[in-house]
């Protein structure tokens, strides 16, 4: 008979492989207090005294299909701001728009837009650009792995603190402004902007993607430091796959060194140009 101590640590690294599994991010051992403090919102949700008595409960309890939305939601790193990294922008505004052909539509994905910041941000500079070129088309797809991020990034709806790096004149053009259910002060992206904006599930680890070819912008950020070496060398590559010749890919200020595909030419700092098609 296995000890209970053993069986309990045991649990633990099973759910750490799963999660690396079905996520691709990495969950080491000295990750597991995080992990409990993440998960502790299901359990108690369930009724469950502990990690131990929800890990029992999972894998002895014909359980894990009907759980692993919530492990999803829960295990996934959902931070990010409105304009962050605004380098990026700049160079979304001042290098690649006033380049493209406002006879072809603009199409853009955000293959990790989280709650939808990323996404909003481009969309409001694509509106604002569309204001001074009469023609001008785009379309956006945002994408995360969570259900529960991206039914928030539908909505649109954030706190008025996260709204604090937004210019003004962007602010009172793009929100509407109020309260929610608790009272607290708000601002929602109005919604022709919202129709502008695509959001979708899809965990990025799976290849094969449901997205259009030839795109001529990717924002891939903040997710790749999540992966192991040989799952971000993969994304890259399948995520480069749906980029034109001469579109540009965006990924993380950290993330730079690890964008090794030959395609791909760095043209400023996380930003890679596609030379070719193979």
């Amino acid at each position: 008979m296995i000890p209970v101590s053993e069986q309990l640590s045991c649990n633990k690294a099973r759910f750490r492989a799963l999660v690396t599994q079905v996520t691709g991010i990495q969950m080491p051992e000295n990750k597991q207090s995080m992990i409990e403090g993440r998960m502790r919102r299901r359990f108690s949700v369930l009724g469950l005294s502990s990690m131990d008595a929800y890990l029992d409960h999972l894998f002895d309890g014909d359980t894990l299909q009907d759980e692993m939305p919530y492990i999803v939601d829960l295990m996934s790193t959902n931070k990010t701001d409105f304009f962050r990294e605004p380098a990026h922008f700049k160079w979304l505004m001042h290098k690649i728009m006033p380049e493209h052909p406002t006879s072809q539509p603009m199409r853009i994905w955000s293959a990790a837009s989280s709650s939808g910041q990323e996404a909003y941000t481009i969309a409001m500079l694509m509106s604002e650009y569309a204001l001074q070129n009469p023609g001008f088309k785009y379309g956006i797809l945002g994408t995360d792995i969570s259900q529960g991020i991206v039914e928030e990034a539908r909505a649109g709806v954030y706190p008025e603190e996260q709204l604090l790096d937004i210019p003004d004149a962007l602010l009172e053009r793009y929100f509407v402004m109020g309260h929610n259910s608790k009272g607290l002060r708000c601002g929602r992206v109005e919604k022709t902007l919202r129709d502008r904006v695509k959001f979708e599930q899809m965990n990025l680890i799976h290849g094969n993607y449901p997205v259009d070819k030839e795109l001529d912008v990717v924002f891939l950020r903040n997710v790749l430091i999540y992966f192991d070496p040989p799952t971000q060398t993969r994304v890259i590559k399948d995520i480069a796959d749906h980029v034109k010749v001469g579109g540009h890919l965006f990924v993380g200020h950290s993330e730079s060194m690890v964008v090794t595909d030959s395609r791909l030419k760095q043209v400023s700092f996380a930003v890679f140009k596609k030379e070719r098609a193979t």
